[in-house]
């Protein structure tokens, strides 16, 4: 009885850490955004929903597997994020957070609400060979979707990373990041720094949609579950660092998988809730996040 419960706990944990990993790269884009521009984008989790849905369509009307649209799925969030940033964020930036908040509450209000007048209230999924294959390791067993879902996205963070460190945009952004007014001085175009900063955490975001609709089905009703789950992620494991988003992903998808063992699926974010409380008690910064100097 214990072999087998050690056995039910490691395959949570597996399936947690799968699942945490497309968490991960959709809290990213938040991350992201909030650690260059300093805008926390309220209307994330709708955008996840369209990805999505926009997978969805793909697969069902063209015959494209969601990881095959994924490409260029990020490449078209890329571009509304862009857009996004320029014509309708970049006006708010320097003004009080609460405008802001109300803006991208607008935004996501606007999203949500065309995605249930275009494709209705009832879920939406893809049927994959993939969902039906697994990988064995040892005792334990990888679900095909998840574990081809996770790849992705460690390769996307991966392409993410090396952008920011590699690249002159990225470099210059970090610069942006770190020093808005010096930015200024050396002559950085600040403005389109930030289009393509809002831009690349869009299609982050996008990316870990087309990826999530290969593991659960689509409501227009996950989009506020999705931004709040980005935000407790981002806070557990630091708002603006990289690393946290990603780790933060893989705690949160643990701790769901783990809950839905012990106690109930209903019951998770339970969980997830009780590890940002104690991290807010102990560590407010999360867990990656800078130590205040003071």
């Amino acid at each position: 009885m214990t072999s087998d419960f050690l056995l039910s706990l490691a395959q949570a944990i597996t399936k947690g850490l799968l699942t945490g990993m497309v968490y991960g790269l959709m809290a990213l884009g938040l991350s992201v955004i909030f650690g260059v521009m300093r805008v926390v984008n309220f209307a994330h989790g709708e955008l996840m929903v369209v990805g999505m849905y926009l997978a969805w369509a793909a697969f069902e009307y063209l015959q494209v597997s969601p990881l095959l649209s994924l490409p260029a799925i990020a490449v078209l969030f890329f571009g509304l994020g862009y857009i996004m940033q320029r014509g309708l964020i970049q006006p708010f930036i320097g003004r009080p957070e609460h405008q802001q908040f109300l803006l991208l509450l607008g935004v996501a209000l606007v999203l949500v609400n065309a995605c249930l007048a275009i494709v209705g209230p009832d879920s939406r999924g893809v049927q994959l060979e993939a969902q039906f294959e697994s990988y064995e390791l040892g005792p334990l067993v990888f679900d095909a979707v998840r574990l081809h879902a996770a790849v992705a996205a460690v390769v996307i963070a991966a392409l993410l990373w090396l952008f920011f460190t590699r690249t002159r945009t990225g470099k210059a952004i970090r610069a942006a990041a770190d020093n808005h007014m010096g930015a200024l001085v050396v002559g950085l175009d600040v403005r389109r720094l930030y289009a393509v900063t809002f831009g690349v955490g869009a299609a982050c975001v996008g990316a870990a949609g087309a990826l999530m609709i290969t593991i659960i089905p689509v409501t227009p009703f996950l989009a506020a579950e999705y931004t709040l789950l980005a935000f407790v992620i981002v806070i557990v494991g630091g708002l603006g660092s990289m690393t946290g988003a990603l780790m933060g992903g893989l705690l949160i998808g643990v701790s769901e998988a783990v809950a839905g063992l012990l106690v109930d699926p209903s019951l998770k974010s339970m969980f997830s809730f009780g590890l940002l409380i104690a991290v807010l008690l102990l560590r407010p910064q999360g867990l990656f996040g800078p130590r205040n100097s003071s």
